[in-house]
């Protein structure tokens, strides 16, 4: 079927997040299986940071000679079915291993997919990278509201994450398989890709940014579900709707932030949302009741929306070197905060208790803040009218 080529990368972003919600909105389950501390449940979830920070560190090479479409059909199905492998699995030690493996290909997945969009972005002049990333996190969403209802009804985790691998086995062949690769910005630095990613003193000020809207994200995304349990004794429906709200905001700012970003501009975007993560960092960590909480679970999801999609188009542009070596080292720092931030504030809950867990991310929201005026000042449109995009025939 003949589609729009920013619509199957859009579905590499979904799937994804279709699986990893799937397998995060369980951890609970998980932990219960495994008979294990918060704590260690923590330093079992590193695992995804440690094969991600591999795979960031030394894939870029291999990536942009084997292709969009062949990394995207290895690292979408391949993490589809390790997570569905998860829940056999009899101890602490196997699941950190399975989620290594998992983490080598989330890392490839994530260069290949900020490069595609950001050279769709340059093909057609428009702005496409915080829609991509929002496809992720509807797809967080979907999975996380389908497992509120999944838990509440008593299905287990071994039945809900095979029949969640199988569908994004199918649909992910299916969209991923004609994908073709975009060309290279025409201003863009041809030489060779260095062998290991790693940030240059230019692309501190965005890896920090992107450490904010990561930790902020993990915070949400991965012990939500824990801290609706531990703090108010909600039943399962409610304790999920934690992560509910949060990827539905997340996903539904993202989707309309491109317009917005390209009559504004991603400094005054990017303040804005930090700003309100901020605010819901607050409302999670000091909420005297479930409601309050869940309205700061929103505005976390709104809050780390569009901040890394913007923090990566402006490393994507940057000619001091090739594209994806410069979106493989900001991922390599900020997209680790991701898998790090479980156990972190894992820790942080088990000694400080888990409101705390949440405080603790403010002082690192003010970074962002302040490095955040390193993007651009100018409406995106203006960019685009500035270099037009390649003619598309």
């Amino acid at each position: 079927m003949t589609m729009p080529p920013q619509y199957r990368t859009y579905s590499c972003f979904f799937l994804y997040g279709v699986a990893l919600g799937a397998m995060l909105s369980r951890i609970p389950d998980l932990q219960e299986h495994l008979g294990i501390s918060t704590g260690e449940l923590g330093l079992t979830l590193i695992g995804l940071s440690i094969g991600a920070l591999i795979a960031l560190t030394f894939s870029a090479p291999l990536l942009d000679r084997i292709g969009a479409r062949i990394t995207g059909l290895i690292t979408i199905l391949g993490t589809a079915v390790l997570f569905a492998v998860v829940p056999w699995l009899p101890s602490a030690q196997a699941v950190f291993a399975v989620l290594f493996c998992i983490g080598l290909l989330a890392g490839a997945l994530e260069i290949m997919v900020n490069v595609q969009t950001d050279r769709l972005e340059a093909q057609f002049g428009k702005t496409f990278m915080s829609r991509a990333h929002g496809f992720w996190s509807l797809g967080f969403f979907v999975t996380a509201m389908i497992a509120a209802g999944v838990r509440q009804l008593g299905i287990s985790m071994h039945v809900h994450l095979a029949v969640i691998s199988a569908l994004v086995v199918i649909a992910g062949f299916y969209m991923i398989n004609p994908m073709v690769d975009a060309p290279a910005r025409p201003n863009a630095n041809q030489d060779k890709t260095p062998l290991i990613a790693f940030p240059s003193w230019g692309l501190i000020p965005l890896c920090i940014i992107g450490i904010a809207a990561f930790l902020v994200e993990g915070a949400g995304v991965d012990w939500s579900g824990v801290y609706m349990r531990d703090i108010f004794q909600v039943a399962p429906l409610i304790g999920g709707l934690g992560l509910t709200l949060f990827t539905l905001f997340m996903a539904m700012s993202r989707l309309f932030a491109d317009p917005v970003i390209e009559r504004t501009s991603p400094r005054l975007v990017a303040s804005v949302l930090l700003g309100l993560s901020a605010l819901g960092a607050l409302m999670v960590g000091l909420a005297p009741a479930a409601w309050v909480a869940l309205i700061g679970f929103a505005l976390l999801g709104i809050g780390c929306s569009a901040v890394y999609p913007l923090a990566v188009s402006a490393a994507a542009q940057r000619t001091d070197r090739p594209s994806s070596f410069n979106v493989a080292a900001l991922g390599q720092v900020s997209f680790v905060i991701f898998f790090l931030a479980p156990p972190c504030l894992g820790i942080v809950a088990q000694y400080l208790g888990i409101r705390n867990s949440y405080l603790i991310t403010l002082p690192v929201i003010a970074l962002g803040l302040y490095f955040a005026q390193t993007l651009s000042n100018r409406p995106t449109a203006v960019v685009h009218a500035i270099e037009p995009a390649t003619p598309h025939g």
